[in-house]
């Protein structure tokens, strides 16, 4: 009887400290992204004072004004866009096909190729080679220097071969018996099995790709028709610190009422209205992704 209440007392205990942990985690991991909107929707000259925690003091929308009055942004945008979605969507396939050839017992080369991906993971051949690489290639100022260096990640194909190897060999064997073929084994079979470590690969190739700017700063600074959203906001907010660290470009900015308005803009709420134009996109996908993503992560859990 005393194991029992005890029992129970241990329970509440522990159910009461996990509930003040976790929401005690909430709220730190919320708080920055919290007071970040509150900041972008905040006067800028105002935010300086302090004090603004959850709600703005001053509301505006002349940060997210200044982020989108560049007429360049929106192009910029759908580059951003297609990058992400190509780099996305073939980055997955290929990288897939490889890691579904490397899952083959019966492919002799396998372990060569899984140890050649594995040193890639260790040892970077350096910026200087890879940019010599993609001007040999003809990429320079071509859109495509976004998609094809990242079609196949030696940690992605990994991961997604080590979901393949927990799927039943049976499974191959049958549709061999069948008559199938390998390509028509990889799309019809394995590929839709696939779809919790995809979607996680998914995720993880969006986000870097929509977050990318190093790539348009390196391969196609001057074209501006390649330019990434990305690279609009890291100008922008550029531009915007040095306007309020020069006094005559500030001298220059006060002249006109909408220059005066502009002026009210800081680095520091600029900055924060970047950061919220920059994440809503992933923030909206996320949810759709987040069922399989805790499946995809646990793909080293079951082994054959």
């Amino acid at each position: 009887m005393k194991t029992t209440k005890w029992t129970k007392i241990e329970d509440v205990l522990f159910n009461t400290f996990n509930t003040i942990f976790m929401i005690m985690l909430v709220i730190i991991t919320l708080y920055p992204f919290a007071n970040t909107i509150a900041v972008s929707f905040n006067e800028g000259y105002d935010t300086i004072r302090g004090g603004i925690y959850l709600w703005p003091r001053k509301f505006t929308l002349q940060n997210y004004r200044a982020v989108f009055a560049t007429g360049t942004i929106y192009h910029a945008f759908y580059i951003s866009l297609m990058k992400t979605v190509l780099c996305t969507v073939l980055g997955v396939f290929f990288s897939t096909m490889l890691a579904y050839t490397l899952s083959r017992k019966e492919y002799v080369f396998r372990k060569m190729i899984t140890t050649v991906l594995v040193i890639t993971m260790y040892f970077s051949a350096g910026l200087i080679p890879g940019y010599l690489l993609i001007k040999y290639l003809g990429l320079l100022n071509n859109f495509w220097v976004y998609v094809i260096p990242t079609l196949i990640s030696a940690f992605n194909v990994i991961v997604i071969r080590t979901y393949i190897g927990t799927l039943p060999e049976s499974l191959v064997e049958s549709a061999k018996i069948d008559g199938a073929g390998d390509f028509r084994i990889f799309l019809q079979i394995i590929f839709p099995l696939c779809k919790p470590v995809l979607a996680t690969v998914a995720l993880f190739i969006a986000v870097g790709a929509w977050n990318s700017w190093f790539d348009t700063f390196l391969y196609a600074p001057a074209k501006q028709s390649l330019s990434t959203i990305q690279y609009e906001l890291m100008k922008l907010l550029a531009s915007t610190t040095a306007t309020n660290t020069d006094p005559a470009l500030r001298a220059g900015a006060l002249q006109g009422s909408e220059e005066i308005s502009k002026a009210m803009v800081t680095p520091a709420s600029i900055r924060a209205a970047i950061t919220i134009v920059a994440a809503t996109p992933i923030l909206i996908v996320y949810p759709f992704l987040q069922k399989y993503f805790v499946i995809g992560l646990n793909v080293g859990s079951v082994k054959e």
